[in-house]
This record gives structure tokens, sequence and C-alpha cells, in this order.
């Protein structure tokens, strides 16, 4: 159990959705019972940390730098990360409390397929094993001290997604699918069966996805966050 009474959560960061970003930062703290100390990881900020070339089939500026979490964190207590394009509807510390010491990570284990060819403003869609599953991780950050920035500068893709850093899949534990609906993807839920969507496709801030599942939450979140800037 993550014992820290500060619950650390790093957002994966990329300047084509910035608006993204700041509607799931604004959704985590006005529902947060609990501290919370959120990151950006933005690349622009870990100049000395990620260095590697960006690869064709990156699709965002955190597909590699999420894994410097635990080294962000100096390899102690735990931590989430979070892919940018979600919206949190429950209190995170109800994610946080489900940290068990016998896992290096937890994720949701999607198991998905997707079919189309391409995402979010033309990005190109990769299939592979464990798809998705780090878009939501709780690091126990002690158990990935491989996760070293000379390690994710030079692992391949597959070797970090997959979480070959880890050697034995065993230590990946399961977290409730509701922490990671995959939106247009999964069968729709009701709103009170999902803790975390997650617009992988493609998030209502786009113009071509404004019609996609559960917008009308994600508008209702930034307008309740503009509310609040405006006050």
């Amino acid at each position: 159990m993550a014992a820290s009474h500060m619950i650390n959560v790093f957002i994966g960061y990329d300047p084509r959705e910035t608006v993204a970003f700041s509607v799931l930062e604004h959704s985590i703290n006005a529902r947060a019972s609990r501290p919370v100390s959120i990151t950006p990881l933005m690349l622009s900020q870990l100049k000395s940390l990620m260095w590697r070339e960006r690869h064709p089939l990156q699709s965002t500026d955190f597909s590699f730098s999420r894994f410097l979490t635990p080294y962000l964190c100096g390899f102690q207590g735990w931590s989430i990360f979070l892919d940018c394009d979600m919206l949190v509807l429950d209190d995170i510390a109800a994610l946080w409390d489900l940290a068990d010491d016998r896992y290096a990570v937890q994720v949701v284990k999607h198991q998905h397929v997707p079919q189309e060819e391409r995402k979010f403003l033309g990005q190109p869609q990769t299939r592979y094993e464990k798809k998705n599953w780090s878009s939501v991780m709780l690091f126990n950050n002690a158990r990935c001290a491989a996760l070293t920035p000379d390690y994710v500068n030079t692992a391949t893709g597959m070797e970090l997604h997959q979480f070959h850093w880890l050697g034995d899949d065993s230590l990946i534990g399961d977290l409730p699918h509701r922490w990671n609906h995959l939106v247009d993807y999964d069968p729709p839920a009701p709103r009170d069966e999902v803790s975390n969507l997650h617009y992988t496709i493609g998030g209502p801030y786009f113009d071509r996805y404004v019609d996609c599942g559960y917008a009308d939450l994600w508008f209702q979140e930034r307008d309740r966050m503009m509310h609040c800037l405006q006050r």
C-alpha cells in the first residue's frame, strides 16, 4: 500500500494536447480527497534526461518519457503515470490506495487490437502485445530501478511498453478496468462504472473527434475549469 500522504501523479505532456492536459489536471484536483502533486512530463524540462531521437512511430512527446517517472521520484515510494488524453471521474486516492507491494507496477491489462491504421492527427496506429497497458501505470518506484535515463533512452519501444525491463510478468499487477476505459473501443458503460476515460483514438478537443464517446463529459469538465478560472 502507498503510505505517502502526497499522491504523486505524472502526466504525459504534448504541446498539441495542452488543453487535454489542463482539463485532466483539473479533473484530478477537483475530485481528490487528499493532497496531490501533479507533474507534466514536458520534453522542454527533461533535456538532460531525455535525449533519444524521435521514432517515426512515436505518436506523442511522452511515448518514452513516461518511463522516467520512477527515476524522477528517486526510486522511492509510489507514483502514478497517466496519458494526457484522459478524464478522471473519481477520487484519484482510490487508485492510489490500490498500490500492492507484491508488484513493481500495476496496470489495466487490456486485450486491445486496434483495427484502424491511423489515429489522432494522422498518427500511425501500432499493434503490439500489452497495447495501452502503459497508458495508466501505478509504479512501485523502488522495484523499477532498471528504468534509468540510460535505459529509457536506449531501449526499444517494445522493450519499454511490453515491460521487458521487469524480466518477469508476474511483477505486473492488475488494476480494475474502470481506471482505463478506452473510449469508443470498450463497450459504453454507465458513468458510475467508469473512473477514468481514455480518449485513445482522439479526444473531443480535436475537431475530428468532437462527437466521440463521452465528449459531453469532457466539455462539461472544460467548462467547469474555465468557470473557475474566470471567477
